[in-house]
């Protein structure tokens, strides 16, 4: 279960770190990825509170993760990579900025690693 709470204290960090700059700093962020400032900025502000919820969120599976699968199950696999796939098709079918493809990136792979982690823990924990 270890990794499983090193898995949700990363994926709950990241989250945390991304959702405070869509909160604090929306147009620098932008910028730094090649996009135009975003208008209106509610839909950043709702995306922001979003990831920093999420990120939150993490804190029961860190401390408890055999006991909050069904958490890392939908912000891992589900949530994280099918926004891998999101920036990715958006990237293809919009031509957004190539720089948006590190969150696919990381997203997918912080995806696979939980899906992992969830599988192979899911292995070795013996039936209730």
């Amino acid at each position: 279960m270890r990794t499983l709470s090193l898995i949700a204290a990363t994926s709950g960090l990241y989250d945390l770190v991304i959702g405070a700059g869509l909160l604090l700093a929306p147009v620098t962020i932008a910028a730094w990825f090649g996009a135009a400032a975003p208008v209106p900025l509610l839909f950043v502000n709702i995306a922001g509170w979003l990831l920093l919820s999420v990120g939150i969120g993490y804190w029961q599976p860190y401390r408890e993760p055999d006991a909050h699968r069904a958490y890392l199950w939908i912000m891992g696999p589900l949530l994280k990579g099918g926004g891998a796939a999101i920036f990715l098709i958006d990237h293809v079918a919009r031509q957004s900025p190539s720089a948006f493809l590190l969150f696919a990136v990381t997203d997918g792979a912080l995806a696979l690693v939980t899906l992992w982690a969830l599988l192979v823990s899911r292995a070795r924990t013996p039936a209730r």
